[in-house]
């Protein structure tokens, strides 16, 4: 049988986070961790469609308890792992991340800094951060991305702003610089700062919800064509922005993967992107969408 064979799929561990940044809202859903054995379950279902899995839509990875264990199903199931973390939690598990085969990218959210009212040591968040990124270099593995995802869309120069600039600071200190990095990366685009790091700006988004305002609903996305994604609770949606499930496709503990997909509602979404057409009411409010042009 013939399936579809997604980029990536997003599989959430936890919906719990230990920060609370302005940029992403705190989800509605009861907080939980995805059990190792119900982990194991998901991923034998989706092994099919995927080579490469996200272990997050909300929720702080690192906080997971059994972290490890998952890390080790996904190399003996012979799949890539992406982590993005806010790495407030780094120094706890540098060592075990760093010897895992399975995990291939970590990306850091380097804008919670910003995002989260008070102060954190911008220092020693950034050395642990640093010293992981070298490490991972010198090994080879795992890539790893500085995210700033701050950007005000009026003004490209404020990936400079705030917090921003000490950070960035750091950065070209510690890579030998010999100009400001603004002057050098674009939005949606990475720089190469050393084998294997990069450092990624891009726009601040919001989040898609029911009570933001709906557009005339043409344009594209990527949702169930390049990606899906399964919240914690089992509930399969079409993109790693619907964090509250809204378009529930399915709930993986009580379907199949693949009947999910080949459910109804995921054809019609599916098949409506194909002629350029939202057919989903979050997805018509959705502003990320409109990234992709129509």
């Amino acid at each position: 049988m013939n399936v579809p064979k997604y980029k990536k799929i997003y599989m959430e561990i936890t919906s719990t986070c230990n920060l609370s940044c302005s940029f992403c809202p705190e989800t509605k859903r009861p907080k939980s961790f995805l059990s190792v054995k119900e982990f194991e379950r998901r991923l034998h279902e989706v092994r099919p469609y995927t080579d490469h899995l996200y272990l997050h839509v909300k929720g702080e990875p690192l906080l997971h308890p059994e972290l490890e264990k998952l890390l080790d199903l996904c190399m003996e199931n012979d799949i890539q792992v992406n982590l993005t973390t806010n790495a407030t939690l780094l120094s706890k598990h540098q060592e075990m991340l760093l010897r895992k085969p399975a995990l291939r990218q970590m990306n850091f959210s380097l804008h919670s800094l910003d995002g989260n009212e008070g102060e954190r040591d911008k220092d020693s968040y950034m050395r642990s951060i640093l010293d992981f990124a070298k490490e991972a270099s010198e090994k080879g593995r795992p890539m790893v991305s500085l995210r700033f995802w701050n950007i005000d869309r009026e003004d490209l120069l404020r990936l400079s702003h705030r917090k921003n600039r000490a950070l960035l600071e750091i950065i070209e200190k510690e890579f030998h610089l010999d100009h400001p990095i603004e002057e050098k990366v674009q939005p949606g685009r990475g720089l190469k700062l050393a084998n294997g790091i990069y450092i990624n700006q891009d726009h601040e988004f919001q989040w898609p919800a029911l009570t933001e305002e709906e557009d005339d609903g043409e344009g594209f996305c990527y949702g169930l064509k390049d990606q899906v994604g399964i919240l914690t609770d089992g509930t399969v949606v079409p993109c790693c922005l619907d964090g509250e499930g809204i378009i529930n496709l399915g709930n993986i503990k009580e379907q199949s993967f693949s009947s999910i997909l080949s459910s109804e509602r995921a054809k019609n979404l599916a098949e409506g992107f194909t002629r350029r057409t939202a057919v989903e009411e979050l997805c018509r409010k959705c502003g990320y969408r409109k990234r992709f042009g129509k």
